[in-house]
């Protein structure tokens, strides 16, 4: 299979969004542009293309009086960037050509929106005072009556609100990313797996456990035993308070799992309301090798890795960081 070449930042987001010419088709008809609308565009190129630099400059005299915007403000660089962007992005909204070149415009200008921390309320006021300076420069440069000018800014405006709609979109996606990400990393934290000696693991377990965090436990567990070598796992539920059914049985097949991959799990920490909670479920919790407290499993854990040789005279590694 050929490899596909390397993605810019922006085509990745394009594809994770879904952004196509099918979707961008949809949008152009949600806002309502139809052919009156592209031909009172046009008759705006003039005006518009002839005073860009205005309207940048009212989208940044907005943002510099904000104290959210200083990340973005204080990088000389990245403005100078972002203000011929946003140039661009003005001049493409009169040239009727509203494409897959055109979303990828606002795409990049929302992901750098997006990594210098600029908010969406802080945003949606700066494109505001843009459109103000654009409509005010339509209605007052524009030959035609009020009304004509207005209805030429209208036109326009339906564009520019596909504009806000795609960089609005990545504004918020990017956001759900990263609490995806913090998510992943605190779960990942949350169920930690230990080596404790050689083909010896330990796994923690603390907190409410729901079924994705199950999930999480089983796959990081698995690649553990398989990374180490592991031949015994020690998993200590002290600090897990309840467990209903379905996680339940998720463990279960998890310690199966791991068996098939030739390592022993060994289930301490198991409380007296867990296990009768847990028999009046009725799971069945005769596949489960159990031991009452965390010294208790780690030993039966030295016995299955020494059979023959007495406790004491095994000397488990420290764990890590300790």
């Amino acid at each position: 299979m050929p490899e596909l070449p390397d993605q810019s930042p922006t085509q990745l987001l394009m594809r994770d969004m879904g952004i196509n010419d099918h979707a961008l088709e949809r949008r152009r008809a949600i806002a309502g542009i139809e052919p009156t609308d592209l031909r009172r565009i046009s008759a705006l190129r003039e005006i518009v293309t002839a005073h860009v630099d205005e309207y940048v400059s009212a989208f940044f005299e907005y943002l510099s009086s904000l104290e959210e915007a200083r990340p973005l403000l204080a990088n000389k660089t990245l403005t100078e960037r972002t203000r011929r962007l946003q140039a661009e992005q003005i001049v493409s909204m009169v040239q009727s050509e509203y494409g897959m070149s055109y979303a990828t415009q606002r795409l990049e200008l929302g992901l750098i929106y997006s990594r210098a921390g600029i908010e969406l309320p802080v945003f949606l006021g700066a494109f505001h005072h843009l459109l103000r300076s654009i409509g005010a420069a339509v209605i007052h440069r524009n030959e035609k009556s009020p009304h004509e000018s207005f209805q030429d800014f209208m036109s326009l405006k339906k564009v520019a609100f596909m504009d806000l709609g795609i960089i609005v979109d990545v504004l918020v996606y990017e956001r759900q990313r990263v609490i995806r990400q913090q998510q992943d990393a605190i779960r990942e934290l949350s169920t930690p797996v230990l080596q404790i000696r050689e083909r010896m693991l330990l796994l923690p377990i603390i907190g409410v456990i729901d079924t994705h965090r199950a999930r999480m436990i089983t796959e990081n567990l698995l690649t553990a035993i398989r990374n180490n070598r592991a031949k015994v796992v020690v998993m200590d539920i002290t600090g897990v308070a309840t467990i209903d059914s379905k996680v339940a049985n998720h463990l279960i097949q998890t310690v199966a799992a791991a068996r098939l991959m030739g390592a022993t799990v060994i289930v301490t920490g198991l409380s007296a309301d867990v296990a009768q909670s847990l028999v009046t479920l009725g799971v069945d919790l005769s596949r489960l090798n159990t031991v009452g407290d965390l010294q208790g499993g780690i030993e039966e854990a030295e016995r299955i890795l020494a059979p023959g040789r007495p406790v004491r005279d095994l000397h488990p590694q420290p764990l890590a960081g300790m």
